[in-house]
C-alpha cells in the first residue's frame, strides 16, 4: 500500500459547492461591500439560517429579497453568496481540509491471472490537521471552568470519588511519566479522545457510507461532551474499499481493508507526534499560555471497531487473553499489550497461524498506535456500553432468552398469549417525559438504541408473573448495572455495588442454563466484557462521558444533517465544506461572547418576560374574565394567554417542552408553574370547585392556608372548624402544567449538570383524554431518610395559584399514594404503592404547596400473574385508574434511579 503521485492538497474548490471569494475585510462581523453604505451583520443571523434552521440557498435569497422589499433598509446580504461568504472569512476556528490519495502496492496476482479491480483503485482519505483542531479546543472560552489542566483525585471523605477522565489512574500514571523527564517536567498533559465508525446516510439512494473519524480533547469534562457543545469534533473521513462479492472474503482483501485503516490513522495523528515528547506552548482557554504535551487516550468504538484496532481476530477479547470459547469464567485471561504481542512475534517459535488459532492475534499487522509514544491500543480502549449491554446482552439476549423460554415452556397457543400480554402491558404504560411509548408492544422489525433504552425503562413489570422469579431478577441486576456505571459521580461505594449487580447477575442468569434456555452456558464476548468495567472506571473515570453514544449523535450533527444539506452529487466535498462552516460559526460565537460582543442581543428571556408576566402576579381584569370550561386544544393547555391589558397572545413554544437539558449554572432545584394560565375557568374557589368537579377543594385550600400561617399550631389543620379557617378570597389561577428543574448529570443536561421536566395537569390531553401526572415529594415526617424512605409519591390533580394578604400561594391538588411493605418488591427492585382510598372509594386528597414538589415519579400498574383484557384493549391513559397498585419505576431515567433508590 502507498501514497499516489499527488502530494497532499487543501480541499478542492472545484467540488459542486457553492463558495464564493472571501471578502477583503476579514475575522469581523461585517458583510462584503457593495454598492452603498456598509451593512452592519450580526453572526447570530448567520447562525439561525445556517445552522439552527439549514435554510437553503434558494429559500435564504427569498427571505433577503422579502426584506428588501418590506423595509427601507438593505437587508444584511444581497444573496446567499455574499452570507457564504462572510462565514468563510471567519478566521475563528479555521481549520481546512486536506486530502491523501492511497493505492495498493503489494505483490499482485501472477501467471495470468486477473487482477482485482480494487487492487487498481484510488483510495481518498479526508481529514483536518488533528493539532489545530485540539488547539482550537483548548482554547475555546466556552470550556473555562470545565477543564482540568492537570490529574486529579477527587474524595468525598476518606472515599474516592471518579468523574471526568483526568480523574482516573490512567491520566495520572501519563502524567507521572511526563513529570519524570526534565524536558517535560510541568507540562500540561492533554489526551486525544478518538472515535470512529461507519455510519450509513441513505438505503434508498445507493451506496452512502460514511467513516467519520472523531477528537475530543480528554481535559474537557464530560458534562460538556454529553451537552454536544463542540467539545467533539470531526477531524476525518476515513476511506471505505469495496468489490465485488467474488473478492470481499479473500484474505488478500481483509488484509489490505486493516491496513489502509491503520496507514491513515498514524498518517492523519502524525502531526501530533513531535508534541508527545516536546512540550508546545499554547494558548488555553482561561487566557493563560501552557506548555503541552499530547499524548493518545481512550478510544471510543464498538466491538467490530475494537477488533479492527486491537489486531485481533473477530469473537476474542480485546483487553485480555480469555480463550474465545471460554469467555463465561469470571477469571479473566491476562491483559494484552503490545509488549505481549512483540514477545510472542520475535520468539520465532509461533506461526501466524497458531497466533490467529490460539491468542486470537492478527499477526502480520501492527496497531497504528506502535507509531506514537506511551500508547498501547489494548490500555485505551473503552467499553461499549450501547451496544456490547443495551443492545446486546439486553435485547438481543436477556429480552430473546426470555421469549425462548416462554415458547419452550408453554404450547404454542398459551405461548402467544403470554406474549401479546406482555406486549399489552407494555402498551399500557402510562406516558412520562422522555419515556420511549411502545403503541404496539416490542414487536419491532429493527431496534435502535433508543428503543432498547425505552424498553429497559419498562421490561420488568411486563414479564414479572409470566416467568420465573430468577429471570426477572436477572433482567433487573443487568438494568441496574447499566444506571449504575451511567452516573456522573463513581465513588468507591459505587463500584462495591456495580461489582456487586454483576455478581448478582451472573447468579441469577444460570436459571435460563437450568431450564434448558442457554444449555451451552454463556461464552458470550458482550457478557464477558461486563468484567472489565469495574477496572476500567478506575482507569477513565465514569464512562458516561465516553460512550459510543456521543459518537451516534455526533453522526447526526456531522454527517446525516450535511448529507441532507447536499445535492446528493458528489455531497463528501459538501459536507466538509458544511462542517467547516459551522464550526467557524460556533467558533465565533464563543468568541463574540467572551469580548462582550454579543451583550444584550440574547433577547429570548427578555421578551418572554415582558410577553409572560409572572403568574403568581398576573392580574385580569373582571370585564375580561370568562366562566366557561376548560380550553380545548391539541396539548390540553389553553392556546392563548391574558396579559394585564386584558388582550390574548399566543403559546410560547417553551411550554411545549416536556424534558431536555437546562443551560443554566447547577443550582438546588425548582419548580414553577407554566408560564400561562388557563383563561376560561372561574376565578372564584367556589365556582371552580363546581366546575372541575372537586367540591373539596376550597375547603382543603383553607386548611393548606392555615397550615402555613400557623406552622406552630400544635392542632392540626384537619382537626380545626372550619368557621376558624382563613377564607380564600383572592383570585385563583388555574396552570396545566408545572415545570421541575433540578441538578440530573447523568441524564441530558447542559453544562451546569441542570435538568427539566414538565408535569402535566390537564383534562384534555391531545384533545383525546385527561392527564394528570405523579410527583415526588419530599416526605416532612422522614426528612432525613434515605432513598425513597424519604419520599411520598401523589398524583396531581390540580395546578393552582392564589393570593392572601399579598402573598402568592402556588399549589397543587394532590392525590397520596402509600408505599406496601417497608421494602422494595423482592423480583424487580421497585417500591410498590396503592392509592389512598376512604371507605375504598373516596381519594385522600390534600392540598400542598408547589415547594414540597420534588420532581415528576412515573408509576406502572402491577398486573402479576393476571392477564390484561384484550378486548376492549385497556388503554395507557386509563392505566392509573385501572390497577390496584403500581411499581415506583425507579428506571425512568437515571435521577429518578439515584435519588429513590
Amino acid at each position: 500500500m502507498g501514497s499516489a503521485d499527488e502530494p497532499i492538497t487543501p480541499l478542492d474548490p472545484s467540488e459542486p459547492v457553492e463558495r464564493e471569494s472571501p471578502p477583503a475585510e476579514t475575522g469581523n462581523a461585517r458583510a462584503p461591500r457593495r454598492d452603498g453604505p456598509m451593512v452592519e451583520t450580526h453572526p447570530i443571523l448567520d447562525e439561525f439560517l445556517y445552522v439552527e434552521e439549514e435554510m437553503s440557498a434558494g429559500k435564504i435569497d427569498k427571505l433577503l429579497t422579502l426584506l428588501a422589499t418590506l423595509y427601507k433598509d438593505a437587508p444584511p446580504f444581497s444573496n446567499h453568496q455574499e452570507m457564504y461568504a462572510v462565514i468563510d472569512a471567519i478566521q475563528q476556528g479555521a481549520t481546512p481540509w486536506n486530502s491523501v490519495s492511497v493505492t495498493y502496492d503489494s505483490p499482485r496476482p501472477e501467471n495470468g491471472l486477473p487482477i482485482p479491480p480494487w487492487m487498481d483503485g484510488k483510495y481518498e482519505i479526508w481529514y483536518r490537521d488533528p493539532l489545530a483542531v485540539m488547539e482550537h479546543q483548548i482554547g475555546n472560552p466556552d470550556f473555562d471552568e470545565k477543564m482540568d489542566f492537570m490529574p486529579k483525585r477527587t474524595f468525598h471523605g476518606e472515599k474516592r470519588r471518579y468523574r471526568d477522565l483526568m480523574s482516573g489512574n490512567w491520566a495520572w500514571e501519563q502524567a507521572d511519566k511526563i513529570a519524570e523527564d526534565e524536558s517535560t517536567h510541568g507540562a500540561m498533559f492533554a489526551p486525544i479522545i478518538l472515535s470512529s465508525d461507519k455510519t450509513t446516510v441513505s438505503v434508498a439512494t445507493g451506496q452512502n457510507d460514511f467513516y467519520p473519524l472523531y477528537a475530543s480533547l480528554g481535559n474537557v469534562h464530560n458534562s460538556v461532551r454529553r451537552a454536544h457543545r463542540n467539545a467533539v469534533s470531526l477531524i476525518g473521513f476515513l476511506a471505505i474499499p469495496k468489490t465485488s462479492k467474488e473478492y470481499a472474503d479473500k484474505a488478500d482483501f481483509r488484509k489490505f481493508q486493516r491496513q489502509l485503516f491503520h496507514s491513515s490513522l498514524e498518517h492523519i495523528l502524525s502531526p501530533l507526534h513531535p508534541y508527545m515528547t516536546t512540550p508546545r506552548v499554547t494558548r488555553c482557554c482561561n487566557g493563560h499560555y501552557w506548555c503541552v504535551i499530547y499524548g493518545l487516550g481512550p478510544y471510543i468504538a464498538d466491538y467490530p471497531e475494537q477488533a479492527l484496532l486491537a489486531c485481533i481476530v473477530q469473537n476474542w477479547c480485546p483487553r485480555c487473553t480469555a480463550p474465545s470459547d471460554d469467555l463465561d469464567s469470571t477469571n479473566l485471561g491476562g491483559p494484552r499489550a503490545h509488549i505481549h504481542t512483540d514477545t510472542l512475534l520475535s520468539s520465532g517459535m509461533i506461526t501466524l497461524q497458531e497466533l490467529w488459532d490460539d491468542y486470537g492475534i492478527v499477526g502480520d499487522l501492527l496497531p497504528f498506535t506502535t507509531a506514537f509514544p506511551q500508547a498501547d491500543i489494548h490500555k485505551l480502549l473503552l467499553p461499549d456500553l450501547l451496544h456490547q449491554i443495551i443492545k446486546g446482552t439486553f435485547k438481543d439476549h436477556i429480552v430473546d432468552w426470555v421469549e425462548q423460554y416462554i415458547r419452550q415452556a408453554h404450547s404454542k397457543a398459551e405461548a402467544e398469549k403470554i406474549l401479546a400480554d406482555i406486549d399489552r402491558r407494555i402498551t399500557a404504560v402510562p406516558p412520562f417525559p422522555g419515556l420511549r411509548h411502545f403503541h404496539e408492544g416490542q414487536g419491532f422489525k429493527q431496534w435502535t438504541g433508543n428503543d432498547s433504552k425505552g424498553l429497559m425503562k419498562v421490561y420488568l413489570p411486563a414479564i414479572a408473573g409470566h416467568v420465573p422469579s430468577e429471570m426477572v431478577q436477572a433482567a433487573a441486576a443487568l438494568i441496574d448495572f447499566c444506571y449504575l456505571v451511567c452516573c456522573e459521580v463513581i465513588d468507591e461505594d459505587a463500584l462495591g455495588q456495580i461489582q456487586a449487580t454483576i455478581d448478582r447477575f451472573h447468579r441469577q442468569r444460570e436459571v435460563f442454563r437450568e431450564l434448558g434456555t442457554r444449555p451451552d452456558g454463556f461464552s458470550l464476548l458482550r457478557q464477558h466484557s461486563i468484567n472489565h468495567y469495574v477496572f476500567l472506571i478506575t482507569q477513565f473515570g465514569a464512562l458516561n462521558g465516553l460512550c459510543s453514544s456521543i459518537t451516534e449523535s455526533k453522526h447526526i450533527k456531522a454527517v446525516k444533517k450535511p448529507y441532507r444539506c447536499s445535492s446528493r452529487n458528489k455531497p463528501l466535498g459538501q459536507m466538509l465544506i458544511t462542517n467547516q462552516r459551522i464550526d467557524k460559526i460556533v467558533a465565533a460565537r464563543a468568541d463574540f461572547t467572551t469580548c462582550g460582543m454579543l451583550s444584550g442581543m440574547n433577547l429570548t428571556d427578555n421578551y418572554l418576560a415582558q410577553l409572560f408576566p409572572n403568574p403568581a402576579t398576573l392580574e385580569v381584569p373582571p370585564q375580561a374574565e370568562n366562566d366557561l370550561g376548560w380550553c380545548r386544544t391539541p396539548t390540553g393547555s389553553c392556546n392563548e394567554v391574558r396579559t394585564i391589558d386584558g388582550t390574548h397572545r399566543r403559546l410560547a413554544e417553551c411550554e411545549r417542552d416536556e424534558t431536555g437539558a437546562v443551560e443554566e449554572p447547577e443550582a438546588t432545584a425548582e419548580i414553577k408553574l407554566a408560564r400561562t394560565h388557563v383563561c376560561c375557568l372561574p376565578r372564584d374557589i367556589y365556582l371552580l370547585a363546581r366546575c372541575i368537579r372537586q367540591p373539596d377543594l376550597p375547603l382543603l385550600t383553607r386548611r393548606f392556608l392555615f397550615g402555613v400561617l400557623y406552622p406552630k399550631s400544635r392542632t392540626p389543620p384537619a382537626a380545626i372548624p372550619i368557621d376558624q379557617l382563613p377564607q380564600i378570597t383572592g383570585k385563583v389561577y388555574v396552570f396545566n402544567s408545572a415545570r421541575a428543574v433540578y441538578y440530573a448529570p447523568s441524564d441530558i443536561s447542559g453544562l451546569g449538570g441542570m435538568h427539566h421536566k414538565r408535569i402535566r395537569s390537564v383534562r384534555l390531553w391531545y384533545s383525546s383524554h385527561p392527564r394528570y401526572d405523579r410527583v415526588f415529594i419530599g416526605n416532612s415526617d422522614s426528612p432525613d431518610a434515605l432513598g425513597f424512605r424519604g419520599l411520598l409519591v401523589a398524583r396531581v390533580f390540580l395546578f393552582f395559584s392564589f393570593k392572601h394578604d399579598g402573598v402568592a400561594y402556588p399549589c397543587a391538588l394532590v392525590h397520596w399514594f402509600s408505599a406496601i411493605g417497608d421494602s422494595p418488591d423482592d423480583e424487580t427492585g421497585m417500591w410498590v404503592v396503592e392509592p389512598d382510598l376512604l371507605n375504598g372509594w373516596k381519594r385522600v386528597l390534600e392540598v400542598v404547596h408547589l415547594d414540597t414538589v420534588l420532581r415528576g415519579a412515573h408509576l406502572i400498574g402491577v398486573a402479576g400473574s393476571h392477564f390484561l383484557p384484550s378486548n376492549p384493549k385497556l388503554d395507557f391513559s386509563m392505566s392509573l385508574d385501572a390497577f390496584k397498585s403500581f411499581y415506583v419505576n425507579k428506571y425512568a431515567d437515571h435521577h429518578s434511579h439515584e435519588i429513590a433508590f
